[in-house]
């Protein structure tokens, strides 16, 4: 079992750092993408806050986990959104603002019959980061438990920070998303890789679309070097392979399906969340399960992301 740290005698030391993008999700019901030249009337729109990193932080943190995230923004309307949400959240930003740089956007479609979504992400300023962002705030990734990442930030900076934090004994959670192919070292820097059934599709070559799929996928995976592969399965749950007997675990049913697009990220923030509270890692992923099918009942991203409250109302526990 892959375990974490003990909680730092240093009361304002946080135990969870990622490093990511916040963007601004612009997001349109419709029932349908429009085709090229085509104009198509949709059935709602809103605006809010988003980025995989920035809603991982905000998962996490509702929950109750002392957070604090890594990123850059710019200086306009959108950076605003960012700086106040994470002052709300109780996160604590390590952000660089860079005037010269726009903060970022997400496009998103949600599919009025599904409650699917398709997405594009422009990082903007977050896209921009480097490996000297990290640098500036080693001593807090090295003094941390956990250090979580994704793809949105380049590769090459997020490899930076998995290998810094695994050099000091800090655990590493990798969220492949966008997928991209990654190198054998950089899987062997993560103690958990947690990518969905499209993105373990990319970074194995191999279809998922089933359990048996995603038992193959994750077997391939853990064998190139990491620690323990869960692969996100939607509405099928998640498949837990630690390297002993892989593990099915179910979606838990919590009301209507309203809006998908920021269930990755509600389970990523609440594994890591319930790894630092001591939970065993298969009950963090079943925890995640539960976390994840809450978000999905509500609309949004970041705003959709369960709180204790939440979490405990549905016996999921803190």
């Amino acid at each position: 079992m892959i375990g974490v740290r003990e909680a730092s005698a240093v009361s304002n030391s946080p135990d969870l750092i990622i490093v990511g993008v916040f963007v601004a999700d612009a997001s349109y019901r419709a029932e349908r993408l429009p085709r090229i030249g085509e104009t198509l009337a949709g059935e709602s729109f809103a605006l809010g806050p988003g980025g995989k990193g920035s809603n991982q932080a905000v998962a996490a943190a509702r929950l109750g986990s002392k957070v604090a995230f890594i990123s850059r923004t710019g200086t306009d309307a959108f950076a605003d959104m960012a700086w106040s949400m994470w002052q709300r959240e109780g996160i604590e930003p390590l952000v660089f603002k860079d005037a010269g740089s726009a903060t970022g956007s997400a496009f998103i479609f949600v599919d009025a019959a599904s409650a699917n979504n398709a997405i594009i992400v422009v990082p903007g300023a977050a896209g921009e980061i480097e490996a000297a962002d990290l640098d500036r705030h080693r001593a807090s990734i090295e003094s941390s438990r956990l250090f979580m990442t994704q793809l949105e930030v380049p590769c090459a900076v997020a490899a930076h920070g998995l290998r810094m934090a695994r050099n000091a004994g800090v655990t590493t959670i990798l969220n492949p998303a966008p997928a991209i192919t990654l190198t054998d070292d950089m899987l062997a820097d993560c103690d958990y890789l947690i990518p969905n059934e499209t993105e373990a599709s990319i970074l194995t070559g191999c279809a998922v679309a089933s359990l048996a799929d995603a038992e193959r996928a994750a077997g391939l995976l853990r064998g190139r070097g990491c620690g323990c592969v869960i692969i996100t399965l939607g509405a099928g749950g998640a498949l837990f392979d630690d390297g002993k007997e892989p593990t099915h675990i179910p979606a838990t049913h919590c009301g209507e399906v309203i809006d998908t697009t920021g269930a990755g990220d509600a389970f990523c923030g609440a594994f890591a969340h319930a790894l630092l509270g001591g939970r065993a890692p298969v009950d963090a992923a079943r925890f995640a399960c539960r976390a994840a099918s809450l978000s999905v009942t509500r609309a949004g991203t970041a705003k959709a992301m369960p709180s204790r409250a939440d979490m405990e109302a549905a016996d999921g526990g803190p």
